[in-house]
């Protein structure tokens, strides 16, 4: 199964994630997301509400963004994405906790 992780080394949550998935025997290709930022298109696609995307702690003032307002915030500041992120062919999670993506690794192609 092809799986991506965007990722943030310097996050101890995202690192935690590596970590997981690693010792789950996932074999996961590594996005530096801050490095390579997703574009708006990227974002959606996940399938994930942009709500849930979004590092509220780092960006308060958009509590009362719509879903679009978010989209267009995350993709011009990739550094307010919620990680990490793991991305199989049919779906998306965040990792919050980390453990949660293990979750991914059960679902079926």
């Amino acid at each position: 199964m092809a799986l991506t992780l965007w990722h943030n080394p310097r996050c101890s949550t995202s690192r935690r994630a590596v970590e997981l998935l690693q010792a789950a025997g996932a074999e996961i290709q590594i996005r530096l997301y801050l490095q390579d930022p997703p574009s708006r298109a990227e974002l959606t696609a996940l399938g994930l509400p942009a709500a849930q995307l979004l590092r509220r702690k780092d960006a308060p003032e958009a509590a009362d963004y719509s879903a679009a307002q978010i989209f267009d915030l995350l993709a011009a500041e990739p550094r307010l994405i919620e990680r990490p992120i793991l991305l199989s062919p049919r779906s998306a999670a965040i990792g919050r906790p980390p453990e949660a993506l293990l979750k991914l690794l059960e679902k079926p192609l």
